[in-house]
């Protein structure tokens, strides 16, 4: 399980809802009605998008090596 960091902001007072980006992967974004709505589509959103971004780097060199890097 990897943490992201999630900006969380609410819709329009006339739309509702919630709406979410996330700072460490440009381009994942969610949305919802509720709080939880809106998270969980980030975080699928966020699954997708990485896993489209690991496929694309090992299509691009197939004896590429992957490996788990911790930043403090």
């Amino acid at each position: 399980m990897k943490k992201f960091t999630a900006i969380l902001h609410r819709g329009e007072p006339d739309e509702g809802g919630y709406w979410a980006t996330c700072l460490e992967v440009p381009g994942a974004n969610g949305q919802g009605e509720t709080r939880r709505e809106c998270l969980d589509n980030l975080a699928m959103a966020i699954r997708d998008l990485l896993e489209l971004n690991r496929a694309e780097a090992m299509a691009e060199d197939p004896q590429a090596e992957e490996i788990e890097l911790a930043v403090m």
